[in-house]
């Protein structure tokens, strides 16, 4: 018995080998595939606590609902941007980032406990079967779709879905005396990430930059085909309020202003070696004189574009400190197709800043209210407020920048408080201002629609004396006249009337063309091309930010 056992023993051996592997490569390929068991064993609490509580918790216990409501808080004790997606808003955490998402393809308003639609979008399936804007959704489906109940999230649940869906709407139309109906097919609805593309005089051209998704590359290299049909010599890139996306899109867009080997950005973590991102010298803009926005909302991927320019000295960054957000997220899928985005890296700008600011694990109110902490501290208005670690780093041509937390711009624009009142801040935060735009243009649609630019919509406001009538509004709804303070704050009202409607009639680009006209950023951005300084020269205070003088140095 014994001989019999030596003589296998080696194809037991083998066999063991073999089971091994396969079993080694099916845990590595499920992992690989990133996705994610709790695997239960003695030494795992997690999964022990869970059975114990399954098994003899004194009441009925819903086990996933106390999963989903546990990875949050698993995850808020590792930093501030690793974080659970469950399955039903996936679609919607990346629908700007995919670049489209599926829908009827209009804009909507929740007013007086009804749907009404502000715009139809070019080209989408509700345009190709006829609905307009002025429409108001009373039923969907054939279920009334009207009341207090109903709330924007609700909307958005029914609008969405699959392409090639069907939904049936039933419109009441101005105008009209019965109620329409209608079945949409719902298709894919592009997300532009890139939502205005003009000249701005003759010579420079600028672009605003809303997100970095998978078509942000494309949209760039089309939206700078466009400006070439122009006699383009300078560039202003907008990244204001961008929070970021893919690492590889604000690359590529590097990319295209960098001579060749020029480091972009390079990220490292615990399991991750430190990968490098050059240019390869391919780039069709690397002569460009280039002028990057910022603010407080800039952050991640607009970090890394921001960054890239700034520590190879090629672009000078005007406006505030952005965000800080130096930690990269993948996305892991669970089997029910919630998600995870787990942090495994940091990412550092040329020079060796990692623009992450501080964080204490698990003090997630602390982390929120950092925007807050720097308003309350005086930096959105005076730039020596702005904190930084003081560890000291050197763009390219030995320009210090510092560490501690996003990127200082070069020059620096405090915020812009003219016509700033208690009045204004107490419209400006509710959504009176937005509800009136669209009961103006719904009333005056006739009057409007033949308008096609902003001037034209600006100077028919000012005949009909929009302010007034909408602090006759704002009185119906609640808030007291304030004549001195409306007077104070005019300007500031009728600038903000006129984007509310101007959004309403025309495009995006309409809107952000008419708030650059008197936008504090771009006008410091106009008066350094006209002084050729866009390519910066080694600053030898060391706060390249406090930077009043106007060197003679020509752009190279």
């Amino acid at each position: 018995m014994k001989r019999n056992s030596s003589r296998f023993l080696p194809i037991y051996i083998s066999i063991a080998v073999v089971v091994g592997m396969f079993v080694g490569n099916f845990y590595a390929n499920h992992f690989a595939g990133r996705r994610v068991n709790l695997i239960n064993t003695s030494s795992n609490k997690l999964s022990d606590l869970l059975h114990i509580i399954d098994d003899q918790y004194v009441d009925t216990v819903s086990m996933s609902d106390l999963v989903e409501h546990s990875l949050p808080l698993i995850l808020r004790e590792l930093d501030p941007h690793s974080t659970y997606v469950n399955a039903e808003n996936v679609e919607a955490e990346m629908q700007s980032l995919k670049g489209s998402f599926s829908g009827i393809g209009v804009q909507f308003l929740l007013l007086d406990d009804t749907v009404r639609i502000v715009k139809v979008l070019d080209g989408g399936p509700s345009e190709r079967v006829g609905l307009k804007a002025g429409d108001c959704i009373v039923a969907v489906d054939k279920q009334p779709f009207t009341g207090k109940d109903i709330t924007e999230e609700e909307i958005k649940k029914h609008l969405k879905g699959p392409a090639n869906s069907e939904v049936k709407l039933k419109i009441i139309r101005h105008g009209v005396d019965n109620p329409l109906n209608f079945n949409i097919t719902r298709g894919n609805v592009p997300v532009e990430s890139i939502d205005a593309s003009y000249m701005v005089d003759k010579h420079t051209g600028y672009l605003r930059i809303t997100t970095w998704g998978d078509a942000t590359y494309a949209e760039f290299l089309s939206a700078m085909a466009s400006l070439n049909t122009h006699p383009l010599e300078n560039l202003i890139i907008d990244l204001r309020g961008n929070l970021g996306g893919y690492l590889n899109a604000a690359v590529q867009i590097a990319n295209e202003f960098l001579p060749k080997n020029r480091l972009i950005v390079y990220t490292e973590g615990r399991r991750f070696p430190r990968e490098d991102y050059k240019s390869d010298g391919r780039g069709s803009y690397q002569q460009m004189p280039l002028i990057v926005l910022v603010d407080e909302i800039s952050a991640s991927a607009s970090e890394i574009f921001a960054g890239a320019m700034q520590d190879n000295d090629r672009a000078t960054i005007i406006g505030r400190r952005t965000f800080g957000k130096g930690l990269v997220q993948v996305p892991i899928q669970f089997r029910d197709g919630s998600m995870v985005r787990l942090t495994r890296a940091r990412y550092y700008t040329p020079s060796g800043r990692c623009v992450q600011k501080p964080y204490t694990p698990g003090d997630e109110e602390a982390y929120e209210n950092d925007l807050i902490k720097r308003a309350e501290g005086g930096e959105y208005f005076n730039p020596d407020s702005i904190k930084t670690s003081g560890e000291k780093f050197h763009t390219r041509i030995g320009r210090t920048v510092y560490g501690g937390g996003g990127i200082i711009p070069d020059v620096f624009v405090s915020r812009d408080t003219t016509g700033y009142t208690t009045y204004f801040r107490q419209v400006a935060g509710t959504t009176l201002m937005n509800d009136f735009a669209y009961r103006f243009v719904d009333s005056h649609r006739r009057q409007m629609e033949k308008f096609t630019s902003h001037q034209e919509i600006s100077t028919y406001l000012r005949t009909q004396d929009i302010v007034q009538a909408f602090v006759r509004y704002a009185e119906t709804k609640g808030i007291k006249r304030r004549n001195l303070m409306i007077k104070t704050s005019h300007d500031l009202l009728f600038q903000f009337l006129t984007s509310y409607i101007t959004a309403d009639l025309l495009d995006t680009e309409d809107v952000v063309h008419y708030a650059n006209l008197t936008d504090p950023a771009i006008l410091r951005a106009m008066e350094i091309i006209r002084e050729k300084r866009t390519f910066p020269q080694k600053d030898d205070t060391g706060k390249q930010f406090l930077r009043k003088e106007k060197p003679d140095h020509q752009n190279r």
